[in-house]
């Protein structure tokens, strides 16, 4: 994700000295408003419209169907189902001792005593309510988080990830993933941790504290501080040593060293934040070998108004950039409020980048040349996951923080031979 990097340890130490600001990708890297209708006591709730808002179920009754441009399923009244999302939608919320929706990209979340909704395909099933089960995952998703009021057991979670997945690239079989279930720091056994000032001459200092989980999800919170740089020295030329204090904080999270696949579809489901500072990433680096020799696909990158999906063919002391950008404007009304499913399928002659089912970028394996001197016929990759602060992300003065990186799982899969 980004130039020029140079890796001195596969954990702790910078993968890169950067003496200046560098980015990558092509360009030099690395709402209608409509009413919500109201369905009377024992009533059908009503439709929404195309991108319109939610309808409101009455008592008794079952809550608007959301319908075609991601509507949001109408939330139901007591006793009652919430409705189904549409597309890449939120499902409603059940009223008391209901069910909630099942959502095409997320579902409901439960009422009181009330089961959480069903995931659609790539969604993640709803919490439930006090003393509610989870719902159950969708085609590619985990299941919802289980409810548990005060006085009410904890109700039980969905399913996990799928074992095998049909795309047109073919059948590819489970093979790692984290899905982020567990509570506090990250599972150890999968992640290590870039620490300090790493590359590119970005403002935050890494470290794993900013990394949680909770609720299903991974979440880094790059913060705001004032503290002393314990490397600083005075009239140094190094960018890592002559700032005397880091004003931000953040975390690189790596799978060095712990887990490394040569070829597979590796996948993500996130929501990144899009404000000015933000350097959000999801990418892959080869085994044992200094950048950019190691090769470098970046599945998700956002910085300056821009989503990319970059590969690098080395050259040299550098890499040149197979890269393509689409501004969050292009994609939807909202884009970076929600979730959305980066992917890469790598075989031993394309790399292909996807966004949300669709291809973004592709390229040609023999690209980058032939025998041990191509990384991507060679090597076995890590993935990293990293929210940066400044540099090709912009200036974060004017932000407020949390800048926030929200993983709901990462995972992989490979076919059979």
């Amino acid at each position: 994700m980004r130039t020029p990097r140079v890796l001195v340890s596969l954990l702790v130490a910078a993968p890169l000295l950067s003496l200046g600001l560098v980015g990558c990708g092509g360009d030099g890297s690395k709402c209608c408003d409509v009413m919500t209708g109201q369905g009377g006591d024992g009533a059908t709730g009503g439709s929404s419209a195309t991108g319109g808002g939610s309808a409101t179920g009455g008592n008794g009754a079952t809550g608007g169907a959301g319908t075609t441009g991601g509507a949001t399923g109408g939330a139901a009244g007591a006793n009652a189902s919430g409705g189904n999302g549409g597309a890449s939608a939120k499902g409603g919320a059940g009223g008391g001792s209901a069910t909630g929706g099942a959502g095409g990209g997320k579902a409901g979340t439960g009422g009181s005593n009330a089961s959480g909704g069903n995931g659609g395909a790539s969604a993640k099933g709803g919490a439930g309510g006090n003393s509610g089960a989870g719902g159950k995952g969708g085609a590619t998703a985990t299941g919802g988080t289980a409810g548990g009021g005060s006085a009410g057991s904890s109700g039980a979670a969905g399913s996990g990830p799928p074992q095998t997945v049909t795309t047109a690239g073919g059948t590819w079989n489970f093979v790692w993933s984290d899905e982020f279930n567990g509570s506090g720091a990250p599972d150890a056994s999968n992640w290590g941790y870039e620490k300090g000032f790493v590359r590119n001459q970005e403002l935050q200092w890494y470290q794993p504290d900013n990394a949680t989980v909770a609720n299903g999800l991974l979440t880094i919170a790059a913060q705001k501080v004032h503290i002393l740089n314990p490397n600083y020295v005075a009239g140094s030329s190094n960018w890592q040593t002559n700032r005397q204090y880091y004003d931000y904080t953040s975390t690189s999270m790596t799978t060095s060293g712990k887990h490394s696949f040569q070829y597979g579809r590796f996948e993500m489901r996130a929501k990144i934040d899009i404000r000015q500072g933000s350097w959000p990433a999801f990418w892959i680096l080869g085994d044992g070998t200094s950048w950019p020799a190691s090769g470098e696909v970046d599945i998700m990158e956002y910085y300056a108004n821009k989503v990319l999906a970059n590969v690098c063919t080395p050259a040299g002391s550098n890499c040149t950039w197979d890269s393509t950008n689409q501004s969050p404007a292009s994609l939807g009304t909202n884009w970076g409020d929600d979730f959305h499913i980066w992917a890469m399928e790598w075989d031993a002659t394309t790399i292909n980048l996807f966004l949300d089912g669709k291809q973004v970028n592709t390229y040609a394996v023999s690209a980058a040349g032939s025998g041990s001197s191509n990384p991507y016929d060679s090597k076995k990759f890590y993935i990293l996951v990293n929210l940066a602060i400044g540099a090709n992300g912009g200036d974060p003065t004017n932000t407020t923080f949390p800048i926030s990186y929200q993983v709901d799982y990462v995972r992989v899969y490979q076919k059979a031979n």
